[in-house]
């Protein structure tokens, strides 16, 4: 098993305390986003969102592609806003699935829908 001196995003938990999943690599970019976001609590509707959208485009992936694609996806969805949503199915570099893009768009719209009526998606989780 390995670990790093980095502190647990939002929780302060020394690294080296945390146990990793088997199948963590030693690929640096894996660990950190192994150890500082995957499994993390998130309560920031933004943030709630960017991991709706990304683990539901992860699926049937390797895992490294979600920390290689993040820059794509956070131009692509305009920092994770969901009110600004682009064309997504001709954009080269995040995951082009057509159903994985239809279910980003319509978890948008859920997610708008559920602001609206509890003012945030964190209680509804």
């Amino acid at each position: 098993m390995q670990f790093s001196n980095s502190r647990h995003r939002d929780t302060g938990i020394e690294s080296s305390t945390l146990h990793r999943c088997p199948s963590c690599s030693t690929d640096p970019e894996y660990i950190a986003y192994h150890d500082t976001e995957w499994a993390v609590p998130a309560h920031d509707d933004r943030r709630l969102f960017e991991v709706l959208v990304l683990e539901g485009m992860q699926s049937g992936l390797s895992w490294i592609t979600l920390p290689r694609k993040r820059p794509a996806f956070h131009a692509a969805f305009e920092g994770f806003d969901p009110d600004e949503v682009k064309s997504l199915l001709a954009n080269p570099d995040i995951i082009r699935s057509r159903v994985k893009v239809e279910a980003a768009i319509t978890n948008t719209r859920t997610m708008l829908l559920v602001q609206e009526k509890y003012g945030s998606l964190d209680p509804s989780l």
